[in-house]
């Protein structure tokens, strides 16, 4: 098959769908890959490094759609980039499509688009295997840029986020106790932080309390602790996840009215939607707004400000998945692979995830009834 890579678009979005490690891999079992020029730049990987590994540098964004059996991304599409898509085109990445504009996902239906979310796509165990490294990230990265903005000068408190004799530690409340939230957990703990985690799934929080030895604060968000603990919150970190749906509104906009001046929102969540209701979606060159004397940071795509590693653990993770598809074709690999067709949300323009399906209010379909038994 040929994978096609195109140059990511939207505002500082510096991932990149494939690597050079990747490219390698996929061109060691045969299949072709191309490569728009300077797609891999912003994370230092050259089009030198993509033609020693083996892949086709093409110099235009339509050669890398148009030639492409799977298109790998990292973001969504955007309305221009729909206009370079061939019909019936395999497109792999963090797609989002719950909060994706309608007439955007009727366009792909009706070019027979088969979309691949990497944020659902499951394992034997369960598990999101691919959203998982970039969770990771995004949770240890919400702790040092809410250090960053409780400076004075970002328009926060003006306090560390540490730990200082004499001086009590600041607070740090998560809602969600998923990838996210514990790896921002163990991130905020380390620096020396009063930390208190909220989830309504008592297994996640016994694995808080496991993993820091009982020093962090665990509970369930009824509403009463919510009103309590966001008011005493230095820094709230929205790490609330339901894959392929919007985020729901855990954080009122009067909870956020009683917060601290000078305190510190992070909504992760901000990517299906948000948890916080004042939130709004930001980007990486202006990431922060403040409502109600609470500074908010809510940028969707905050990993790609580091898109060497982002990019380098997407390859890793993507990778068995992209080997399926490229080998198999993908209705052969869905057949094969149940946790990768929980991944799909559009086959060859028919809707099949309920949940996404319910958000933009279109029936959803059953996939196993869609799929082609001819290889």
């Amino acid at each position: 098959m040929i994978i096609g890579v195109p140059k990511e678009t939207h505002r500082h979005e510096h991932r990149v769908g494939l690597t050079p490690f990747g490219v390698r891999r996929l061109t060691q079992q045969g299949h072709t890959v191309v490569v728009e020029t300077g797609a891999g730049e912003a994370g230092h990987f050259t089009d030198r490094n993509f033609q020693e590994a083996g892949a086709q540098i093409v110099y235009s964004p339509e050669e890398a759609y148009k030639r492409g059996d799977i298109v790998c991304r990292v973001g969504s599409l955007s309305g221009d980039e729909l206009n370079l898509l061939r019909p019936e085109s395999v497109i792999c990445g963090f797609h989002h499509l719950a909060v994706m504009p309608r007439e955007r996902v009727e366009k792909l239906m009706a070019m027979k688009a088969t979309l691949i979310g990497y944020e659902v796509i499951r394992d034997q165990h369960g598990d999101l295997p691919v959203l998982v490294p970039i969770s990771e990230m995004a949770g240890q990265m919400a702790v040092q840029i809410a250090a960053h903005c409780l400076y004075k000068e970002a328009g926060g408190r003006g306090i560390l986020l540490g730990n200082v004799a004499g001086v009590p530690p600041p607070t740090v409340v998560i809602l969600g106790a998923g990838t996210v939230g514990r790896a921002a957990a163990r991130q905020a703990l380390a620096s020396g932080a009063h930390v208190i985690v909220m989830d309504a799934d008592l297994a996640r929080l016994q694995c808080v309390h496991r993993e820091s030895q009982g020093r962090i604060v665990t509970c369930v968000p009824i509403a009463e602790r919510l009103v309590k603990y966001t008011a005493i919150a230095d820094v709230l970190i929205g790490a609330i996840l339901i894959p392929g749906a919007r985020a729901p509104f855990v954080i009122t906009e009067e909870m956020v009215k009683g917060m601290k001046s000078g305190s510190v929102i992070v909504d992760v969540s901000i990517d299906q939607g948000g948890c916080v209701e004042t939130s709004r979606p930001t980007t990486l060159d202006s990431p922060t707004f403040i409502v109600h004397d609470v500074v908010h940071y809510c940028v969707p795509n905050m990993t790609a400000s580091i898109p060497r590693t982002t990019s380098r653990a997407l390859a890793n993770a993507s990778h068995p998945f992209l080997v399926e598809i490229a080998g198999k074709g993908v209705d052969r690999a869905l057949r094969d692979d149940p946790g990768l067709a929980q991944g799909v949300y559009l086959y060859r323009g028919e809707m099949v995830n309920e949940k996404v399906g319910s958000a933009l209010k279109m029936p959803a379909k059953q996939l196993t009834q869609l799929l082609r038994t001819d290889k």
